[in-house]
């Protein structure tokens, strides 16, 4: 293996990482929004932050397709999972921030209300019957994976700091160098 590569499958090249720390950004408004709109609905807070919970949420979608693209593309050149549960972890996350938007696109879609994310069309509305199944999938699935995905990031986080506590740097180095 070149030196270039041996030196990347120490790190994360810098469109991982953009991405990541874009990633987790926005996850953090998502979730303060959530938590804002579940605590205190219609407060001054809840206004704020709740009109764009969805056209975030759309964001992240497309990021999440264009991370997984990305780590597909560059696998062979990215740091190697710690260990098995680190490796499931990961690819639990994956998986949630696609499934979460995906289910609330779907819920969207079948209450045959239009949306709009920023001004732009993202899909029109219908007149007629709701499509009940879709709503009724995003009414069950998309709180209760996203708190289940705020649990596992949580679970992430503490990871870090422990691996960080145990003088194992290189690990929050991977995704900040």
């Amino acid at each position: 293996m070149s030196e270039v590569n041996t030196v990347s499958r120490r790190r994360y090249d810098a469109i991982s990482r953009g991405l990541h720390w874009l990633m987790a950004l926005l996850f953090l408004w998502i979730y303060c929004s959530a938590t804002a709109h579940y605590l205190s609905s219609d407060s001054a807070l809840d206004k704020l932050l709740w009109p764009y919970h969805k056209p975030v949420g759309l964001i992240l979608f497309a990021l999440i397709v264009l991370r997984t693209g990305w780590s597909l593309r560059s696998y062979k050149f990215r740091p190697k999972s710690l260990n098995l549960v680190a490796y499931i972890g990961h690819k639990a996350l994956y998986a949630l921030m696609f499934l979460i938007p995906l289910v609330g696109l779907l819920r969207q879609y079948g209450s045959g209300r239009a949306f709009s994310a920023f001004g732009l069309p993202v899909m029109d509305g219908f007149e007629g019957e709701k499509i009940q199944w879709m709503i009724d999938l995003g009414s069950e699935f998309h709180s209760l994976l996203g708190w289940t995905m705020a649990v596992l990031v949580l679970g992430h986080i503490g990871a870090v700091v422990l691996h960080y506590r145990r003088g194992e740097s290189q690990v929050l180095r991977r995704m900040i160098d």
